[in-house]
């Protein structure tokens, strides 16, 4: 992890990672992904498609059969485990931008919790050997996989501005 700071970033006061921890939370499987160094990972999904970064989900033999009726063509929602990530870092420096930002208006994976949300679409679905194909993915091989959701077209959109 690089621990360095960037101008203008801060520090929390109390380290995530140094605590102990308050959620029991399992990895349900792994992101196998072409990205092995975070300086060549794209920073988002749209990056990923356009360079070609389809992607692969490892599902972990016990939640195999939470893959039934899920199939190619489908939009998941997928959440990852940023464990490479630092978790310190409230205020940020983001190398795109000439300004500080707080974290929770950030996708950085540097936050309290790194969790990573992909909307990526499923290729293909293999409940057996629980194996997903998907059409891209923004994270480092071997990233472990939280949670597996359906997007689900009409719920999953943001609140109708009322103005």
């Amino acid at each position: 992890m690089n621990e360095s700071i960037r101008p203008g970033e801060i520090r929390s006061p109390v380290d995530p990672a140094a605590g102990p921890a308050d959620a029991g939370l399992v990895f349900i499987g792994w992101a196998h992904t072409p990205w092995t160094d975070r300086k060549d990972m794209p920073h988002n999904l749209r990056q990923a498609r356009e360079r070609g970064g389809g992607g692969r989900i490892e599902i972990a033999p016990p939640w195999r059969l939470g893959l039934k009726d899920l199939s190619a063509g489908s939009a998941v929602i997928l959440l990852t485990w940023f464990d490479r990530a630092r978790r310190d870092l409230v205020v940020q420096s983001p190398r795109h931008s000439d300004r500080t930002t707080g974290v929770f208006a950030l996708r950085s994976p540097v936050r309290p919790n790194p969790i990573g949300l992909h909307i990526v679409r499923l290729l293909a679905c293999n409940a057996e050997s629980g194996v997903l194909t998907v059409d891209a993915l923004d994270c480092l091989d071997g990233t472990p996989v939280l949670d597996i959701k359906p997007w689900l077209s009409g719920v999953d959109l943001p609140p109708e501005d009322e103005a």
